[in-house]
C-alpha cells in the first residue's frame, strides 16, 4: 500500500535498483538473478540488529525470511516473528479472500466510499460496474486501494467485516501474530503483521486456484483503465529481475518502510521471500531466493503416470487396480541440518466397488512431513473393471461358502 506520492518513491526505487544491479555475467550463470547484484556495503540503519552468525549480513531488512511454500520450511529468517506493518502486502490476503469468496465475473458496483480511498488508485470512479477479476489484477498490479475497498464492501459488504474475514482466515492458516484491519494496509496501529506470517499467507496463495496468474502478469490492457494505453504494469519488478519469478506484492507506507513479498519457481519448487521494512528491497530479496535455491534441492516424491500401488475390486472381475498418479509431486529438502524425512500414503477403500473406469479418480496420495499433510495428487484407476453378472456372483458366492477357492 502507498500513499499518492509513492509512485514517485517507486520510480526512484527501479532507478536505484538499476544503479545496483548489472547484466549476468558469463560466470555467475549459476545465480537465478537476471541481473549480478553488486555487493554494496549495508547503510547504517539505526535500530537495525544483526547476529554476527547471520550469513547475509548486507541483507537491509529488518525481517526477512525465505520459506518453500509447500511445506512451509524456513530456509533463511532474521526477526521473523517482530510485529510490523505490512503497508501494500495486505492486498496478497485481499486476494486470496476474494478467490475463494466470489466468482471472477461477478460485477462489482463502485460505491462512493470506494472511489474516495486515499493513498495509490487505479482511478475508479463512483457508480462503476467492473468485474471482480479486473479489479484484482488492479489491485494487485497496481496495488490500487480503491480496488480493495470495491472488493471487500461486494464480499463482506463493509471493510470491517471483510478485515475481519482477513485475521480469522490468516489465523486459520497458521499465521496467529497477525490482524488486518482494513483490505489494502493503510496505516493503523491495528493492522500488522510478521514476516513469518506474510511467508505462510503467500504461501497458502498458490494453493488457491487463480492466485499465481494474477501475481505473476506483467502487463495487461483493460478499457476501464483512464489513460490512453489502458495499460497496467505490475509495479513488482522481481517479474523482470528474477528467473522464475511469478509473484507477489510490493508495499510502501512511511511507518512500514519497504516491504516485498517475492516469489519464484524452480525445478518444481516454490519459494516465497519476504522483507519487512527494507532499504533496498529488490537486492534483498533477489539474495533471499538465491540463498533459498542455493540451500535447498529437490526430491521428487512421485511422477505423473507412476503406478504408486494396486487396489482390490468388489464386485468385478479383476482383482486389483493398479493406482495411478495424477500428476508429480516434487518438494524442498534442506541441504544441510534437516534429518526429517517425508512419508507417503495412499488414501483409497479397502476394496474399490465396480465398476471402475480408466481414468477414475478413486483416492489420493498423500506426502507427510512432521504428520502434517504438505501435497496430495489424485489417484486414477489404471484400468477398467466391468462389474460383475449375476450368474458370476452368485458363483462366487457358493465358493466362498463351500471353501472353495477360485482364480479371480
Amino acid at each position: 500500500m502507498k500513499k499518492r506520492t509513492a509512485g514517485r518513491l517507486l520510480l526512484a526505487g527501479s532507478m536505484a535498483v538499476s544503479c545496483l544491479i548489472s547484466p549476468l555475467s558469463q560466470q555467475h550463470a549459476w545465480a537465478e538473478a537476471v541481473y549480478d547484484i553488486k555487493e554494496m556495503p549495508r547503510p547504517d540503519v539505526p535500530g537495525l540488529v544483526v547476529r554476527p552468525d547471520d550469513p547475509l549480513q548486507n541483507l537491509t531488512a529488518r525481517s526477512a525470511v525465505v520459506m518453500d511454500a509447500a511445506t512451509g520450511q524456513v530456509i533463511y529468517a532474521r526477526d521473523m516473528d517482530a510485529r510490523r506493518f505490512p503497508a501494500s502486502t495486505t492486498k496478497i490476503m485481499t486476494l486470496i479472500l476474494a478467490l475463494e469468496n466470489s466468482n471472477l465475473d461477478d460485477v462489482v458496483t463502485v460505491s462512493s466510499n470506494a472511489a474516495g480511498t486515499e493513498g495509490s488508485t487505479i482511478w475508479l470512479e463512483a457508480g462503476e460496474k467492473i468485474r471482480m477479476g479486473d479489479l484484482l489484477y488492479g489491485m494487485m498490479m497496481h496495488s490500487g486501494n480503491d480496488a480493495t475497498v470495491a472488493v471487500a464492501e461486494h464480499i463482506a459488504g463493509s471493510v470491517d467485516k471483510f478485515a475481519a474475514m482477513m485475521t480469522k482466515k490468516a489465523h486459520e492458516i497458521g499465521a496467529v501474530n497477525t490482524n488486518f484491519a482494513n483490505a489494502n494496509g493503510l496505516p493503523r496501529d491495528d493492522h500488522y503483521t510478521t514476516a513469518y506470517d506474510m511467508a505462510l499467507i503467500a504461501s497458502y496463495g498458490y494453493r488457491v486456484p487463480g492466485f499465481e496468474e494474477i501475481v505473476s502478469t506483467k502487463e495487461m490492457h483493460f478499457d476501464w483503465v483512464k489513460d490512453p494505453e489502458h495499460r497496467l504494469r505490475n509495479e513488482n519488478q522481481m517479474l523482470w529481475l528474477y528467473r522464475g519469478a511469478n509473484g507477489v506484492k510490493t508495499g510502501y507506507t512511511d511507518a512500514a518502510g519497504r516491504c516485498l513479498v517475492s516469489a519464484a519457481k524452480k525445478d518444481g519448487l516454490q519459494l516465497v521471500a519476504v522483507v519487512l521494512d527494507s532499504v533496498y528491497m529488490w537486492n534483498d530479496s533477489i539474495k533471499l531466493l538465491d540463498y533459498g535455491f542455493a540451500h535447498v534441492e529437490p526430491v521428487t516424491l512421485v511422477t505423473e503416470g507412476d503406478v504408486a500401488g494396486y487396489a482390490p475390486t468388489a464386485g468385478g472381475n479383476g482383482t486389483r487396480v493398479p493406482l495411478k498418479a495424477a500428476g508429480t509431486i516434487t518438494l524442498a529438502k534442506l541441504k544441510e541440518g534437516d534429518a526429517r524425512q517425508y512419508e507417503t500414503k495412499l488414501e483409497v477403500p479397502q476394496k474399490l466397488q465396480a465398476p471402475v473406469e480408466e481414468g477414475e479418480v478413486v483416492g489420493r496420495f498423500v506426502v507427510l512431513l512432521d504428520d502434517k499433510e504438505v501435497a496430495a495428487t489424485d489417484l486414477l484407476a489404471g484400468t477398467s473393471v466391468t462389474r460383475r453378472s449375476f450368474f458370476l456372483t452368485v458363483w462366487h458366492w457358493l465358493q466362498s461358502l463351500l471353501g472353495v477357492s477360485s482364480a479371480k
